[in-house]
C-alpha cells in the first residue's frame, strides 16, 4: 500500500512528455542510420531507456532528502573520482579521453557529475533556507563544489558539457538568493571572457590561438568567420541547409543519408528532425521541451522544501543549456561544439544522466507533503 500510494503521486504529465521526447528520438536515429552499417541503432536506445526507467522509478520513490546532506558529498567525491580517473585510464576516442569502459557500455562520467553537482549545491543552498547567500560562508563554497568538476571536464577536453555546469551554477544562485552585486560580477567575467576572445581574434590571433586550444580555435574561427576555412565550416553549412531543405513539413533526408552530417544519430540529431520533419517536426519538439520545463517549474514552486526547488532549478537549467546550445549550433546562431539533445541524441551515459534527473524532479514532486528527519536528530 505504501508503494502503491507514492506510485500515484509519480508525476503522469512529466513521464509522459519523456516518453514522447523519447519516442521522437527513436524515429530520429531509426531515420539517422537506416542503412548504414548503424542500422538498428534505435533498439538499443529502447533497451537503454527501458533499462534506466528502472532506477527512474526507484529514485522517485526515494525521498530526495536522503540523498541531501553526507550522501550528497559522498557521490560528489565519486563523480570527482571518477573524472580523475578518466585521465588515466579513460578511453582515447576522436582527441579526447572522456569514457571508462565497463565491458560493452561506455560510461562518461562528466554527464554523472552533473547530477552529484546539483545534488550539493542544493544541499548547501538549502541550508540557507531562502535567506541572502553569504559571500564567504555560501558563495565561495558552491563556486568551490563547480569548479573542480569544470576544470576537469575542461581539461577531457569537453567544452560543451563544462558549459553546462556554467547554467547550472548562475542558475541555482540566482534562485538561491545571491546577492545582485555578486551576480553582476560573475555576468560580466563572463561577458569579458567572451568580449577578450572577440577583441583578440581580430586584433592578436596569434595570442589567442596560443591560449585557446586548437580544436576549440578552429570552431571559433569558422563561427565568427566561416569563409576563412570552408573544409572546416562545411559541418555547420550542411546542417543548416539541411534543416532549411525540410521546409514546413520535411524532405527525403538526402543530406543525412549521403553522409553530409557527421554524427547524425547523436549530437547532430537535431538535423535529422529538421531535414526529415521539417518546420513542424522541430516545432513539436520544442514544444514538448516547453511543456517539460512548464512542469519542472511547477513542481519547483510547489515544493515545501527549498533544497527541493533548488534541485529542481539545476536540472531546469541543464536541460535549458543543451537544448539553446545544441539547435543553436546547428543553425549558426551559436560555434559548435560537442553536446548532446537531451532525450533525442543516441548515448547511454547522457540519457542517463537526463533519466536520473527526471527521477529526482518525481522524487521532489512525490514527497513535497513528507518531512524528512536525519538519523542524527531522532
Amino acid at each position: 500500500m505504501f508503494i502503491t500510494s507514492k506510485f500515484a503521486k509519480l508525476d503522469l504529465s512529466t513521464l509522459i512528455l519523456v516518453t514522447c521526447l523519447v519516442s521522437i528520438g527513436t524515429l530520429a536515429i531509426h531515420g539517422a542510420t537506416a542503412d548504414t552499417h548503424l542500422a538498428g541503432l534505435q533498439i538499443n536506445y529502447l533497451y537503454l531507456f527501458g533499462a534506466f526507467c528502472i532506477p527512474m522509478l526507484m529514485i522517485a520513490l526515494i525521498d530526495y532528502k536522503v540523498l541531501l546532506g553526507k550522501l550528497a558529498y559522498l557521490l560528489y567525491g565519486m563523480s570527482i573520482g571518477m573524472l580523475v580517473l578518466v585521465k588515466f585510464v579513460g578511453e582515447h576516442i576522436n582527441g579526447a579521453s572522456r569514457w571508462l569502459s565497463l565491458g560493452s557500455f561506455q560510461l562518461q562520467p562528466s554527464e554523472l557529475a552533473k547530477i552529484s553537482t546539483v545534488l550539493l549545491i542544493a544541499h548547501v543552498l538549502g541550508k540557507r533556507e531562502g535567506r541572502e547567500l553569504r559571500f564567504i560562508q555560501d558563495l565561495l563554497p558552491v563556486c568551490g563544489i563547480f569548479v573542480l568538476p569544470f576544470v576537469l571536464i575542461l581539461q577531457q577536453p569537453d567544452l560543451g558539457t563544462a558549459l553546462v555546469f556554467v547554467g547550472i551554477l548562475l542558475s541555482m544562485l540566482w534562485v538561491g538568493n545571491i546577492r545582485a552585486i555578486y551576480m553582476i560580477l560573475i555576468l560580466g567575467t563572463v561577458i569579458a571572457s567572451i568580449g577578450t576572445i572577440l577583441w583578440l581574434f581580430n586584433a592578436d590571433f596569434e595570442l589567442l590561438s596560443k591560449i585557446v586550444k586548437p580544436h576549440q580555435m578552429s570552431r571559433i574561427q569558422v563561427f565568427l568567420d566561416p569563409t576563412s576555412d570552408p573544409d572546416k565550416s562545411w559541418h555547420v553549412k550542411n546542417a543548416m541547409t539541411a534543416i532549411g531543405a525540410g521546409g514546413l513539413s520535411g524532405s527525403e533526408g538526402v543530406y543525412v543519408r549521403r553522409g553530409f552530417i557527421p554524427y547524425a544519430y547523436s549530437d547532430s540529431i537535431y538535423v535529422v528532425i529538421g531535414e526529415n520533419y521539417g518546420f513542424i517536426g522541430s516545432a513539436v519538439l520544442l514544444l514538448l521541451y516547453l511543456l517539460l520545463v512548464y512542469r519542472m517549474i511547477f513542481i519547483a514552486m510547489d515544493s515545501r522544501e527549498r533544497a527541493g526547488s533548488y534541485l529542481v532549478v539545476g536540472f531546469i537549467a541543464m536541460l535549458i543549456f543543451q537544448v539553446s546550445v545544441n539547435i543553436g549550433m546547428h543553425i549558426g546562431l551559436l560555434p559548435l561544439t560537442g553536446i548532446s539533445l537531451p532525450f533525442i541524441s543516441y548515448g547511454g551515459s547522457s540519457l542517463l544522466s537526463n533519466i536520473l534527473a527526471i527521477g529526482l524532479v518525481l522524487s521532489v514532486k512525490v514527497h513535497k507533503d513528507e518531512i524528512f528527519i536525519e538519523p542524527s536528530e531522532k
